[in-house]
C-alpha cells in the first residue's frame, strides 16, 4: 500500500510540476489557462487518490474518503468556472 500511495503522490506532483511550467512556458492567456487546469486538475486527482490509499490503509473512517472526495469535486469545479471567466475577460479585451 505504501508503494502504490508513493507512486500515485508523486504521479500527482509531476503532473502539478507540468501544469507550473506550462503557466511559465506559454506564451497567452489561453493556452496558460489550459496547461494549468488540465494538468493541476489531474494532478490534485492522483494527490487525493494517494491520500485515499494512505486513509484506507490507516483504517479511518469512509467520512474522510468522503471529504477527500469532495475537495476534488469542488477544486474540479472551481478551476473549470475560474479558467472560463477568465477566458471570455481575455476575449472581452
Amino acid at each position: 500500500m505504501i508503494v502504490l500511495m508513493t507512486l500515485l503522490l508523486g504521479v500527482g506532483a509531476l503532473f502539478m510540476i507540468a501544469g507550473t511550467v506550462g503557466l511559465l512556458r506559454f506564451p497567452d492567456l489561453p493556452t496558460r489557462l489550459h496547461a494549468v487546469a488540465k494538468a493541476d486538475n489531474l494532478g490534485l486527482g492522483f494527490i487525493i487518490l494517494g491520500l485515499i490509499v494512505h486513509t484506507v490503509s490507516n483504517g479511518v473512517g469512509a467520512g474522510v474518503v468522503a471529504k477527500l472526495l469532495l475537495i476534488w469535486i469542488l477544486a474540479l469545479i472551481g478551476t473549470a468556472v475560474n479558467s472560463h471567466l477568465l477566458a471570455t475577460r481575455e476575449d472581452d479585451g
